[in-house]
């Protein structure tokens, strides 16, 4: 294990910060969901006002396209991780030439080429975890169309043969909030991928770009004007 010796401890405790503020964030994000209002907490309610819609809606078409249209999002970032992965294993291959460009930077510190690679593989992983999430993301919500499509009729809702109308609204509405939510996931890590980029430089560019990374995400997800006129 050459990169345990080669890795100085201020570089250790910049990566660990890095997880343990992601991992913290993202717990914090779930809980602060659950119990205070946040985009997602909101958005959460106007899905389920959808499905409730969605039951007495009646083709249902609209309801389908609009699902398509959600899904199209996370293949959209799908696509895009790969296209992110396929340049990063390339640089791999090349990495003594991006070391000696992060070199010229004034403000850069000196990294050995092993080191420099470490780092790249750090971003793979980021990227490899949000593939994932998208891509669960995207298979969600097909669920999404298969509870819409398993939905008795609009008739039978109104004519009383089917009662628990509510409970087909809540069930879909669930569904479409763990997609939601997954998608979220992925594009977290996205955010975070900017933050791992200032290791290149140093440390302490990686801590700070940590602290701003979730200094904008806390903004835009609870004290957001998007946040402000779903909550009118």
């Amino acid at each position: 294990m050459k990169i345990i010796q080669l890795l100085p401890w201020t570089d250790w405790f910049a990566l660990g910060f890095f997880v343990l503020v992601w991992v913290g964030y993202a717990a914090f994000a779930k809980y602060s969901s659950e119990h205070h209002h946040s985009i997602l907490a909101m958005t959460n309610r106007y899905r389920h006002l959808w499905m409730l819609q969605t039951t007495a809606r009646d083709p249902r078409m609209l309801d389908g396209i609009i699902t398509q249209t959600l899904s199209n999002t996370p293949a959209f970032f799908c696509s895009t991780t790969i296209l992110i992965l396929g340049g990063l294993f390339a640089l791999l291959g090349t990495t003594d030439k991006a070391a000696e460009l992060v070199r010229e930077i004034p403000f850069a510190e000196q990294t050995p080429i092993l080191v420099f690679e470490f780092k790249i593989l750090v971003l793979v992983v980021i990227f490899v975890y949000s593939f994932f999430r998208f891509s669960w993301s995207m298979r969600q919500y097909t669920f999404v169309a298969l509870l819409i499509g398993a939905m008795p009729p609009a008739d039978s809702f109104e004519s009383g043969e089917v009662s628990n109308r509510q409970h087909y609204a809540d069930r879909a509405a669930a569904m479409t909030g763990l997609a939601a939510e997954t998608f979220n996931g992925g594009l977290r890590a996205y955010y975070f991928s900017f933050a791992a980029l200032g290791w290149f430089f140093s440390p302490a560019m990686f801590v700070m770009a940590t602290l701003l990374v979730v200094g904008v995400l806390y903004t835009r997800e609870f004290r957001s004007e998007v946040l402000a006129l779903l909550q009118e």
